[in-house]
């Protein structure tokens, strides 16, 4: 049993937002293995569940909370300046729709395979993203978010690395960076590549190197073997699976690349993979959490790490047996939900709620 006294100590028991109800012990996937580090807490697109995502408050108030990681998603502007989005189209997450000098930039493309109409950030100059000001995604899920519409600026890479070097110094830890490449083979297609610019901005700072704090993800394992082979990269790249379908223009499913085969392939490539959490922890038929899956195992033995995501703490996010209450975005059982994967031998997660992250990994080290 968790000694209480010495979480308060630690002063994670303070905020009182998430009941906290200790499931019983899960069969763990890797043969009970315990990490050699402590996992990694990675603040998925910031501090998203209290700030607007990929906003430079975001970011900081997840490194405050005790994120390892922070996670910035890039995409380019006309002028080939790498951005802070979680999507090129940026209707939902800016006031660009109100904003009657760009109505007429409003356009219909197809993004891998994908018809989307509104505004894509490679139809902007820099100069013109930084006249709008970044909206809450999600605002009938977390209304209090919406007090901060109006108020942010769409962040460059360079502004997030350099928020990266001063929050390092000023809470005197590593701070990390985790960014996702975002439609790269797109972006590819319309003259304006991420990986160059990306590879570019981290050799500025220093940060491309085997140990530096910096991991760069991608749901395309054709643009993480570029950045390694073309762009000799050298961080620790981290393979995206979903839970079904297979990479755009890829002739793998993520099922294939998942296998003990697959992973080994990706192991002569990159250093980890970030699958949907419900390939670690499958749910049953009626939404309860079922047991692990032998993944976790599997990409260890190949050598690679672990970063499932994405946890949240509302309801309409948590297993069934994980939900208080009968709201969907009431806050649930998301501490002992994060326990639990932690407990099947996962080696960091991305969470909106950083907060929630660090106390979830404290008592599961604890423990």
């Amino acid at each position: 049993m968790t000694d209480r006294r010495a979480l308060l100590r630690l002063g994670l028991l303070t905020a009182g937002t998430v009941p906290v109800m200790l499931a019983a012990e899960p069969a763990l996937a890797d043969g009970g293995r315990k990490p050699h580090r402590k996992p990694l807490v990675i603040g998925h697109r910031g501090a998203s569940g209290y700030r607007p995502e990929h906003t430079l408050a975001s970011y900081e108030l997840a490194a405050r909370m005790g994120a390892d990681f922070i996670e910035p998603d890039l995409v380019s502007t006309a002028d080939h300046v790498l951005v802070a989005r979680h999507e090129n189209e940026i209707s939902g997450t800016t006031d660009v729709a109100s904003r009657a000098e760009f109505a007429d930039r409003r356009v219909t493309k197809v993004i891998d395979g994908v018809t989307v109409t509104g505004w894509f950030t490679e139809d902007f100059t820099l100069a013109e993203l930084k006249r709008l000001r970044a909206v809450e995604r999600l605002p009938a899920v977390r209304q209090r978010n919406t007090l901060f519409n109006g108020l942010f600026e769409i962040p460059t890479f360079e502004e997030v690395l350099r928020l990266r070097e001063r929050l390092s110094k000023e809470l005197h830890r590593e701070i990390g960076v985790y960014p996702e490449t975002k439609h790269p083979s797109y972006f590819r297609g319309v003259g304006l590549p991420l990986e160059a610019p990306l590879v570019a901005s981290l050799r500025r700072h220093g940060l491309d190197r085997r140990d530096a704090p910096v991991f760069v993800q991608s749901f395309e394992a054709v643009n993480l073997r570029d950045l390694r082979s073309v762009h000799r990269v050298r961080v620790p790249l981290v393979f995206l699976a979903s839970a079904a379908g297979k990479p755009f223009g890829d002739t793998r499913t993520y099922a294939e690349y998942l296998s003990p085969a697959g992973l080994a392939d990706l192991a002569r490539v990159v250093n980890g993979v970030g699958p949907d959490k419900g390939l670690i922890i499958p749910r049953l038929p009626d939404g309860t959490l079922g047991t692990p899956s032998p993944l976790v195992a599997d990409a260890h033995a190949a050598g690679l790490v672990l970063h499932p995501y994405t946890f949240r703490a509302e309801n309409q996010f948590l297993p069934a047996d994980y939900r208080v209450g009968t709201g969907p975005n009431d806050y649930g059982r998301a501490i002992d939900e994060q326990v639990t994967f932690l407990k099947a031998g996962i080696d960091g997660l991305f969470t909106d709620q950083a907060d929630i992250g660090v106390l979830a990994r404290e008592i599961f080290l604890a423990a």
